[in-house]
């Protein structure tokens, strides 16, 4: 898939459908590992050919890894889309995973992981969906364990490659001034030698969990709260209200409700936010805040009477007006990103078959209803919800 653009700059890359989801358990970790170690040689390149291959032109190379996906992608002078879909075909058809390599990797990555462990407002997170899809692989953390990242080998990765990385399992993008057909011959030129052995996996949905209250103390001075709920997948026909929802309760905006409440009126929270995760069977929507540790109740209580109040009060048609316009807008000035632009296209092409066009997402924003919103907020309300608090 290819998208114009008359930037002077080029973008490509691949998605591919794997992530730490796939991890069986002995290896969590390794799809991050891999898309670490992934530039580390190749069957016609060594570690330092890969890692200059694009600055020499100005460009760059990078990837990162979720639950479910991993992106692999470069930007680039536009003139130079063959050397980047070149250097991207041999690293997913030819990594080899130099032992040495791996064990130079292996500690950035331990301490990676040490890094985002210090950092209770990130490590949260990854504790919450450990309560929320227990018993699943979308439970555990990305960066996996220390035990585990240090027994990862070359055969390790080769296996998670062989697995995964194949033509039924990922999509290609490119988004640049470029034709069609000069994007095409590229591709076949790049990707002929694709294995065609891995597909789309499909994972077992994972149970629902009784909601739950969680304290965790770990002696810090202050307090960070997640407060959750599963919600729909991605291909979910509730999905566009609930990203309308997201942004209604804790979006980026200063009016959001729990900014406003929580912030502005009471100075309760340092921080507020809202996050909607959406996977390919279910999703979590999350409203974290930090705060002072005897504060933590009162803050709650009040996320407990926005949402509530959202679930019992229907918006009128003025107020969720204008409440439309402020996300459909904040979706225009996001779209002239043209980095988050590409990456949204080629995770799109590869979970949707395609890429939504902007005009047909604000169209379906626009036909959302006060009743779908009221319905949705009261599946998140606090019974309902999971709470996790570290202090």
């Amino acid at each position: 898939m290819f998208l114009p653009s008359t930037n002077a700059v080029g973008w490509a890359g691949v998605a591919i459908d794997a992530g730490s989801r796939d991890e069986a358990r002995g290896e969590y970790g390794l799809a991050h590992f891999v898309e670490h170690t992934i530039f580390k040689g190749t069957r016609l390149k060594r570690a330092w050919q890969i890692n200059s291959r694009m600055e020499r032109v100005g460009g760059e190379l990078n990837a990162y890894t979720t639950k479910e996906t991993t992106m692999l992608y470069s930007v680039f002078p536009q003139s130079h889309l063959d050397r980047a879909l070149e250097l991207i075909g041999d690293l997913v058809t030819g990594s080899v995973f130099p032992a040495l390599e791996l064990d130079r990797e292996r500690q950035v990555v331990l301490e990676e992981a040490a890094s985002y462990l210090d950092s209770p407002a990130d490590a949260i997170y990854d504790d919450f969906e450990d309560l929320l899809f227990a018993g699943s692989g979308l439970g555990h953390n990305i960066l996996g364990t220390e035990d585990d990242v240090r027994g990862f080998t070359t055969a390790d990765c080769r296996r998670f490659v062989d697995r995964h990385y194949g033509s039924g399992a990922m999509s290609l993008f490119v988004v640049g001034n470029y034709r069609p057909e000069q994007v095409l011959r590229l591709a076949e030129k790049h990707f002929a030698s694709l294995s065609t052995a891995a597909h789309r996996r499909r994972q077992p949905v994972p149970p629902v969990i009784a909601a739950e209250r969680v304290t965790r103390e770990l002696g810090l001075h202050q307090a960070h709260t997640l407060v959750g709920a599963r919600v729909g997948s991605m291909y979910d026909d509730s999905r566009h209200a609930l990203a309308l929802l997201n942004n209604i309760i804790g979006g980026p905006g200063m009016n959001s409700l729990l900014n406003v409440e929580l912030r502005e009126r009471r100075g309760y929270v340092y921080s507020v936010e809202s996050s909607l995760t959406s996977y390919t069977d279910c999703g979590a929507l999350l409203i974290y805040f930090g705060c002072d540790v005897d504060r933590v109740e009162r803050a709650l209580a009040v996320v407990g009477r926005v949402i509530d109040r959202l679930a019992s009060e229907r918006l009128s048609e003025r107020r969720l007006d204008a409440l439309k316009r402020q996300y459909c807008g904040q979706l225009l000035v996001a779209s002239d990103n043209t980095e988050l632009t590409a990456l949204n296209a080629g995770r799109c092409l590869l979970y949707y078959g395609k890429v939504e066009p902007m005009e047909s997402t604000i169209e379906r924003l626009r036909a959302v209803t006060a009743d779908e919103l009221r319905d949705l907020a009261a599946a998140i309300a606090l019974p309902r919800a999971t709470v996790l608090t570290f202090h």
